[in-house]
C-alpha cells in the first residue's frame, strides 16, 4: 500500500491561499480524515493528491514516486497515480445497469473477460449489492447508489481510495450504517484512505488519524482520542467533540508548583502535569470537558439552566455567577429548571492554554478553593 507524503504544499487561488505550507505524511494502510469548517483547504488538499488540482508550490509523493514538485516541474497525471476517488454525488452513469457501471472502467483497462466477471461477483457480494445488478441508478436508494459507486471505485483494486464528503447526501441513520460500513471496507481491503468531511464524530468514529485544518493551516494531526483529551490549541479543543468544551478565561494569581487562578465567579487551584512558565498576571483559558464534570457531596453548587435528556445521558447547562457550564451525566435523570447541583470537576486531563498564542501549556487536575 503507498504511502502518502506532501511537502510543503500550498495552493493559491489568485490571491486567496486554500492551503498554506501543508506538511503530511499518511503512512500504508491508514484511515486519514482531512476535518474541518467549509473554507478550510480539506477538498483543496484531497483534490491535489488525486490530481485533478494542481499545487501552486511544494512536491507530493505516493508510493516513494515523486507525482508533483513545481520546482522539478513533474506532475503526474490522475490516471497514473493509481487511486480511487470517490464524489460526493457518486457520479455514476445514469443509462448504465449497476453492472455496467460497475465493470465499466475494467473494460476500458481492457481487462480480460473473465477476470471482469470474477472481479463482478466479488465486488457484488462483498457491497451486498447483487440483487441490484441489472437496475438503473434512479431506481436505487441513496445508500444502494453509495455502495454501487465504492463498488465501482473499488473495481481496479486501488491501493489508494480518496473519497469527497461520500455520506453527505445520506439521511441521519444511512449515514451511521455506511460509516460502519466503510469501516468494515477498510479493514478487510487494508488499503489507504483518505477522507473528507466536515462532521467531527464521523471523524472521529471512521480514522486511524484526523487532519485538522483551519484557514488553510493544518492545526493537528493525530489519532482522533489524541485530539480529543490532547488538544494542540484551542480551535481544536472547540471543534472537536460534542457537547464542545467548556472554555473559560482565568487570570493567574500564584503561579507555584500549584497554579491559582482566578475569574469573577471561582477560585481553583491547578495542578500542572509538567513545569510551566506562568507568571502572576498572566491570562489562560481553562479547558473542561462536560463529562469532566459529575455529581459530587463535596463539590460547588451550580444553578441548572436546562436539562435535556436523551435516556443514555443527559446534557445539562449550569451555571455559577455569570459563567455556564456543559455538563454530560451518564444517569439518565431529569433536573428541573432553576434547581440546585453540587458538581465537581474530576480527572487529570483538564487543558491550560495561553489565551495570547491560544497553544496547550499543560493538563492536570484542579481543586476548588472557598
Amino acid at each position: 500500500m503507498p504511502e502518502i507524503k506532501l511537502v510543503n504544499v500550498t495552493k493559491k487561488f489568485g490571491s486567496s491561499v486554500a492551503v498554506d505550507k501543508l506538511n503530511l505524511t499518511i503512512n500504508d494502510g491508514e484511515f486519514v480524515t482531512l476535518l474541518g469548517p467549509s473554507g478550510c483547504g480539506k477538498t483543496t488538499t484531497l483534490r491535489m493528491i488525486a490530481g485533478l488540482e494542481t499545487p501552486t508550490e511544494g512536491e507530493i509523493y505516493i508510493g516513494g514516486k515523486l507525482v508533483f514538485s513545481s520546482i522539478k516541474g513533474v506532475d503526474v497525471s490522475t490516471d497514473k497515480r493509481g487511486i480511487g476517488f470517490l464524489f460526493q454525488n457518486y457520479a455514476l452513469w445514469p443509462h448504465m445497469t449497476v453492472r455496467k457501471n460497475i465493470i465499466f472502467g475494467l473494460e476500458n483497462l481492457k481487462w480480460p473477460r473473465d477476470k471482469i466477471n470474477d472481479r463482478l461477483e466479488e465486488l457484488l457480494q462483498t457491497m451486498e449489492i447483487a440483487e441490484y445488478v441489472d437496475r438503473y441508478p434512479s431506481e436505487l436508494s441513496g445508500g444502494q447508489q453509495q455502495r454501487v459507486a465504492i463498488a465501482r471505485t473499488l473495481a481496479s483494486k486501488p491501493s489508494l481510495l480518496l473519497m469527497d464528503e461520500p455520506l453527505s447526501n445520506l439521511d441521519a441513520k444511512l449515514r451511521l450504517d455506511m460509516r460502519s460500513e466503510l469501516k468494515k471496507l477498510h479493514q478487510e481491503t487494508g488499503s489507504t484512505f483518505v477522507y473528507v468531511t466536515h462532521d467531527q464524530q464521523e471523524a472521529m468514529s471512521l480514522s486511524t488519524k484526523v487532519c485538522l485544518m483551519k484557514r488553510a493551516i493544518l492545526q493537528q494531526f493525530a489519532p482522533p482520542l489524541e485530539l480529543y483529551k490532547k488538544p494542540a490549541n484551542l480551535f481544536v479543543a472547540d471543534f472537536v467533540g460534542s457537547p464542545s468544551i467548556n472554555l473559560h478565561d482565568y487570570k493567574v494569581v500564584e503561579a507555584k508548583e500549584k497554579i491559582i487562578l482566578e475569574s469573577n465567579n471561582l477560585k481553583l487551584s491547578f495542578t500542572p502535569d509538567r513545569v510551566v512558565g506562568l507568571n502572576v498576571g498572566d491570562e489562560v483559558v481553562l479547558g473542561i470537558r462536560p463529562e469532566m464534570i459529575q455529581p459530587s457531596e463535596d463539590g460547588i453548587e451550580f444553578r441548572v439552566i436546562s436539562s435535556l435528556p436523551y435516556g443514555m445521558e443527559t446534557v445539562l447547562t449550569v451555571n455559577r455567577g455569570n459563567t455556564l457550564f456543559r455538563v454530560v451525566l451518564f444517569e439518565g435523570e431529569d433536573y428541573a429548571t432553576g434547581s440546585i447541583i453540587t458538581l465537581k470537576i474530576k480527572g487529570n486531563g483538564i487543558c491550560l492554554f495561553r489565551k495570547e498564542s491560544t497553544n496547550l501549556i499543560a493538563q492536570g487536575s484542579v481543586e476548588p478553593i472557598f
